[in-house]
């Protein structure tokens, strides 16, 4: 079973939960860029509004080639309880009929449920069939706490199924 981690971070909590995916389950990684700028108050406004409208943004890569992987994990920060634009441009641009997914958001407070939500609707619509998820709050965590609130999660997660 080869296993593909694609995640957009803004923050790098994000990131930190992605790599230990990829420490855990030797698992293949694609971070993904937005091109947009969304530093300083008021693009972090306007990127909560574009989150919250599902607008899509310029990225990259902006494709992802998941021919050869037969679960892919797709993580990202809740902005506004919404998956970030990069997810979702990313999510639109992938071919997932027959694969297993497993979705993660991280947040810093709360929104965490409607964001899988989402991306659990955009997946399927593309074929795929979600095998897992999880949430991680991450105010005021160590990393080390996050790291393993993650193998946590992926334990729970049966990917022999």
């Amino acid at each position: 079973m080869k296993t593909m981690t694609i995640y957009y971070s803004s923050t790098g909590r994000t990131e930190l939960v992605a790599n230990t995916i990829v420490d855990e389950l030797d698992s293949d990684i694609v971070k993904i860029k937005d091109l947009k700028d969304r530093k300083g108050l008021k693009n972090k406004m306007i990127s909560s509004l574009d989150a919250f409208r599902e607008n899509k943004t310029k990225i990259q890569p902006i494709r992802v080639d998941l021919t050869d992987y037969n679960t892919i994990f797709f993580g990202t920060p809740t902005w506004a309880s919404n998956p970030t634009p990069a997810i979702i441009t990313i999510i639109d641009r992938c071919d997932l009929r027959g694969k297993d997914v497993i979705l993660f958001t991280t947040m810093s407070a709360n929104g965490g449920s409607p964001v899988i939500k989402r991306m659990k609707e955009k997946v399927e619509a593309r074929g795929a069939r979600v095998i897992g998820k999880f949430i991680l709050k991450t105010k005021n965590k160590s990393k080390e706490s996050l790291k393993n609130e993650t193998k946590y999660n992926i334990k729970k997660i049966d990917l022999n199924k």
